[in-house]
């Protein structure tokens, strides 16, 4: 099992009865959160540029602002992203399957890249932006809609003036490990 979880609800060595309450706490985060994201859309570059990166998810877990469109593609929330940190929860279903009968990798790539780079845009000040320059995926076990939520847990390992570096993980309910990543991102000036 891994034993480094970012978050207080990703418990190792559990029981059902563990897992199960994980499992129930993760759906009430998801309501929650659901109920307060703005809908579907895209946030003007002019807003981008004027506001911090941890404005800015602020501003959208108030709903102020849109939720991106690939959350709604594939399934996935974040629940939590502040200083370095990112947690998204998503929700792997048969839509999301390979012709091998479990969830595609790209999947997997789509959540950790947006939890690790979401982890280091937190941090960026105002009129600073990034771009994934690389990303690095390990898939350890396959996925199925028999783990009904997981979480992607990611925090930063270096942000500097040009490049920023994350890491993160796929976890369910139970605790156990479905991927890890890293990531190199550029950070530059955004123009309004």
């Amino acid at each position: 099992m891994y034993k480094q979880p970012i978050h207080k609800d990703c418990k190792m060595d559990v029981t059902k009865t563990d897992v199960n309450n994980t499992l129930a706490n993760w759906q009430v985060d998801d309501s929650r959160i659901r109920a307060t994201l703005g809908s579907v859309g895209i946030t003007s570059p002019n807003q981008l540029a004027s506001m911090s990166g941890q404005s800015f998810f602020d501003a959208m877990f108030a709903g102020e602002l849109p939720s991106p469109p690939i959350g709604e593609t594939l399934d996935f929330i974040p629940i939590h992203i502040q200083g370095g940190k990112a947690i998204f929860q998503g929700r792997p279903s048969q839509q999301h399957y390979n012709p091998l009968g479990s969830v595609h990798g790209g999947w997997f790539c789509t959540i950790l890249d947006s939890a690790v780079g979401c982890a280091i845009h937190s941090t960026l000040p105002a009129g600073k932006g990034y771009t994934t320059l690389e990303i690095k995926v390990n898939m350890i076990r396959a996925l199925t809609k028999a783990i009904p939520l997981v979480r992607a847990e990611a925090n930063i390992i270096h942000v500097g003036r040009q490049t920023a570096t994350a890491e993160g993980h796929i976890v369910g309910p139970d605790g156990k490990l479905y991927a890890h990543a890293t990531t190199t991102c550029l950070i530059f000036d955004m123009q309004p």
